[in-house]
């Protein structure tokens, strides 16, 4: 992200605990920077850095660990906020607690700005957009696929590349999403509404059917489940599957379900992440010949197929990278307009104006039928 923002023309101010290292970084990009060294977990240290109309990228994790502070203090100040969260919970928590903050101050807070969850949200509105009023439903599945393996390109990921496309704080990350509860939106019930329900994060398994190839995911908690009701109010539904594990997708998912009860413990969480960080290849930097792939359906209250959309785009954390760096400078800029208040990516920026920003980070749609002829 650092070097996506110097090539942008931008000097970021480069917050955190350990001065000597933000230093290094600075150099080994060849640049002086700003410094301040404070925790970053404390509301106290943070509020007296910003100001009004400032821009924050947080990339602290786990961030409902380390992320509140950062979050709240920027919603206290009026400054507009990004973060690289993956943890669906954190986003949800934001929403909770700071929108109407944010919305007084004129804050603009859109967590979870980078693979996680900026291509499926823009996926999803592509694909609802296209169906219509008649759109009640929409399933967003993630996907990654390595390059250089012919007609694999778009449709095949392992349980291998799930592993060596990761990094050990994704690891660190998903480790704790299976122990965390999660939440889902879920079709209205005589008297009730469609509403934001608690639920096991690995709970079902979704499939997906694209270009005639068939991919398995397990809902995950998403941005996805707060943004897009926002802008499409007739939605009834919203799934989100994480399809990284391939033909290991539902054998993982049973594995996180059994296991959820022990992850609880401390404990146990920790020396399982421990134990991650010792199988082979766990000290390997991510593959550089990632590919990611998301699709999005949606659907008319009966179920039934109105439009799919799907996007590619480099690997996850090059895209995050990029969605952050874009994000930050938009919002930055003198014409931009912001909504201000906690939200998604599509209510934050407007959909044409997500979708300029998505290309510039190398997200594209795909057409199914000329990805059915590679």
């Amino acid at each position: 992200m650092l070097r996506e923002l110097l090539a942008r023309g931008e000097k970021p101010t480069l917050i955190g605990r350990n001065r000597t290292k933000m230093l290094t970084l600075a150099d080994s990009y060849e640049t002086e920077l700003s410094v301040a060294e404070v925790d970053v977990t404390s509301m106290a240290d943070l509020s007296r850095l910003l100001e009004p109309n400032d821009v924050v990228v947080s990339t602290v994790g786990p961030f409902m660990q380390l992320g509140m502070a950062t979050v709240t203090a920027a919603a206290l100040a009026g400054a507009h906020y990004f973060d690289s969260t993956g943890e669906g919970t954190f986003a949800r928590r934001v929403l909770l607690e700071l929108d109407s903050v944010a919305a007084a101050r004129g804050a603009t807070l859109v967590p979870a700005f980078g693979y996680d969850y900026v291509p499926g949200n823009l996926a999803g509105a592509l694909a609802l957009t296209r169906a219509g009023e008649r759109a009640r439903h929409v399933e967003i599945g993630y996907f990654v696929t390595r390059s250089g393996h012919g007609d694999e390109l778009l449709y095949r990921s392992t349980l291998r590349d799930a592993y060596t496309l990761s990094t050990g704080g994704t690891r660190q990350t998903l480790v704790g999403a299976a122990a965390e509860d999660g939440f889902a939106y879920r079709p209205p019930r005589p008297g009730v509404p469609s509403r934001l329900v608690d639920e096991r994060a690995a709970k079902r398994v979704r499939t997906f059917r694209y270009a005639g190839v068939k991919r398995a995911a397990m809902t995950v908690p998403g941005s996805e489940h707060l943004g897009l009701p926002e802008i499409f109010p007739q939605l009834e539904s919203v799934e989100v599957g994480l399809g990284w594990l391939g033909r290991w997708t539902r054998p993982v998912q049973i594995a996180a379900t059994l296991q959820a009860p022990l992850l609880r413990s401390a404990k146990v969480r920790a020396a399982v992440t421990r134990l991650s960080g010792r199988l082979p290849g766990a000290q390997r930097e991510p593959d550089s010949d990632g590919r990611s792939l998301v699709i999005a359906v949606a659907r008319d209250d009966s179920g039934r197929h109105l439009a799919r959309t799907a996007l590619t785009g480099p690997d996850p954390y090059e895209m995050t990278g990029s969605l952050l760096a874009w994000g930050a400078v938009r919002a930055a800029a003198q014409d931009a307009v912001l909504k201000p208040g906690v939200h998604g990516p599509v209510a934050a920026f407007g959909l044409d104006t997500l979708r300029l920003g998505a290309a510039e980070a190398g997200v594209h749609e795909v057409d199914e039928a000329s990805a059915r002829r590679r």
